[in-house]
């Protein structure tokens, strides 16, 4: 530009330009163009690209790229892939560099173009998230819901085992209780939790669970379109968000409660942020998002997949390709089933009968030991071989007391034994474990001593055991009587 300035400014003040082109050592031709124009025009193109060698094979380039539309992204032709093919079966003997780069304007000129969005306050966008986490000391996946509040760039994260219909509907309960209130409307892709079919004409057919959900909270839901998620770009952004930010260095927790309680306090901290672009932080911003969004309803949506079952022969319920354990009493009947997130509710008329933490492996079996104790009194001889009981826990006095029990009165006291249990039905475990181990202090081995200290110990008063006549004490040896012990009583001094 300095060049330009000084040639510009001599021929004004009344150099030729044969004499400027010699006196700054330039062509008479550049002189000419800088008086032409007050800045460098740039180079200008005005015929197109001539390439001797690859216009006759554009057209059978376009039409693979075209077609590679309709195939899975995956399984594209490359520019490698694209110069093997025009060498070995049309002869090309160009080199590759001039057709990479004709492959490479091509792509470019094929991308899509966007509409730059406003958004007003009181919409959101949800979707869900992978990232590895570790749960009570195992690593596993863990599928975190996002909800994103466009306007204000506010979010809710919460991580579940699943992406499951009831994950999806959990998800929104806690978002919505987080903010207080509920969105005019939400912007989802068409995940199969959400959207049963997509009609011809566009419209969708929302997956029963989800479709109470919205009928519950009433506000409108709205979908990108199918494969398209840029349609909702703010909360696919704040998904790698949330996974940079709140998931590195991958969290370590004991259980998902407390997971998820950190997820919550990092994005109620993330409020007092002032982003790139704004003057105001995401909480002062999230006002204007609360006054334009509805009021929560009286109660919350309860959150479950309900569907129905029948009780097999070994007292089993099939839900999701795992079965769960309810009292032998409820065998062969119909039961309804109401899957949460962490637990499997089991039910028969208007009774709840078992209830289950939720098992997302396949093909799993889920016991309450309880469950089987009246059948297993009845077969005593299942005892040490009844499935539902091999993995059961229980404090070691437990198997003291049924070793005592088996060796005073053998069958009868395995069956005491099981009876001692079956208190579990009524009481909790710790009040049990209590009263037996009251029980081997007391040297009183047998269930009306073990259920009688129990009471005594949930109603906080001494026990009143009479160890005397106490049944199952250690016989005592008593010797045999001679008849001639009794002339003693004809004596004199017996009188």
């Amino acid at each position: 530009m300095d060049l330009y300035r000084k040639v510009r400014l001599a021929c004004a003040e009344g150099m030729s330009q044969r004499e400027a082109a010699r006196q700054f050592n330039i062509s008479r031709d550049s002189v000419r163009k800088m008086l032409a124009f007050s800045v460098p025009p740039g180079y200008r193109r005005k015929a197109a690209v001539k390439r001797p060698k690859l216009d006759a094979f554009t057209g059978i380039i376009d039409a693979w790229l075209e077609g590679d539309r309709e195939v899975h992204r995956k399984q594209r032709h490359t520019a490698k892939r694209v110069f093997e093919r025009l060498r070995d079966e049309h002869g090309f003997t160009g080199g590759y560099t001039i057709m990479k780069d004709y492959v490479r304007e091509h792509e470019r000129r094929g991308r899509e173009m966007f509409v730059p969005l406003a958004h007003p306050p009181g919409h959101a966008q949800a979707d869900f998230g992978e990232a590895v986490v570790i749960i009570g000391g195992v690593e596993q996946k863990a599928h975190f819901f996002v909800m994103d509040l466009p306007h204000s760039d506010a979010c809710f994260v919460r991580a579940y085992q699943a992406a499951t219909s009831e994950a999806w509907v959990d998800g929104h309960v806690h978002a919505f209780a987080f903010l207080g209130k509920v969105p005019a409307s939400t912007l989802y892709d068409n995940d199969r939790c959400l959207v049963s079919k997509i009609l011809p004409d566009g419209t969708r057919q929302r997956a029963t669970l989800f479709s109470g959900f919205l009928s519950h909270y009433l506000f409108r839901d709205r979908y990108g379109r199918p494969g398209k998620g840029n349609d909702k770009g703010n909360v696919e952004g704040l998904v790698g968000y949330s996974r940079r930010n709140f998931m590195v260095p991958i969290p370590r927790f004991a259980t998902w409660q407390e997971f998820n309680a950190y997820l919550e306090d990092r994005c109620r901290k993330r409020q007092t942020d002032v982003l790139r672009g704004q003057s105001e932080t995401i909480g002062e911003r999230l006002a204007r998002d609360l006054v334009a969004m509805a009021d929560l309803p009286a109660a919350p949506f309860d959150a479950c997949d309900q569907t129905t079952g029948r009780v097999s022969s070994q007292a089993l319920v099939r839900y999701k390709t795992n079965d769960y354990s309810v009292p032998v009493a409820f065998g062969h009947r119909d039961v309804w089933i109401r899957g949460y997130v962490d637990a499997v509710v089991i039910g028969s008329g208007g009774e709840i009968i078992a209830r289950h933490p939720r098992c997302y492996d396949r093909e799993n079996m889920v016991f309450d030991p309880v469950h089987y104790l009246p059948l297993i009194e009845k077969k005593i001889n299942a005892l040490d071989q009844a499935a539902p009981l091999a993995e059961w826990n229980l404090p070691p006095e437990f198997a003291t007391l049924r070793r005592l029990m088996e060796a005073r009165m053998i069958k009868a006291g395995r069956r005491e034994y099981v009876q001692v249990l079956r208190l579990l039905e009524t009481f909790g475990i710790d009040d049990l474990h209590a009263a037996v181990k009251k029980a081997l202090q007391l040297g009183a081995i047998g269930f009306d001593a073990v259920k009688h200290l129990i009471l005594c110990h949930v109603e906080k008063r001494p026990p009143r055991l009479d160890l005397d006549v106490y049944p199952y004490l250690p016989r005592a040896t008593v010797g045999t009587t001679s008849a001639a012990s009794y002339m003693c009583l004809m004596s004199e001094d017996a009188a």
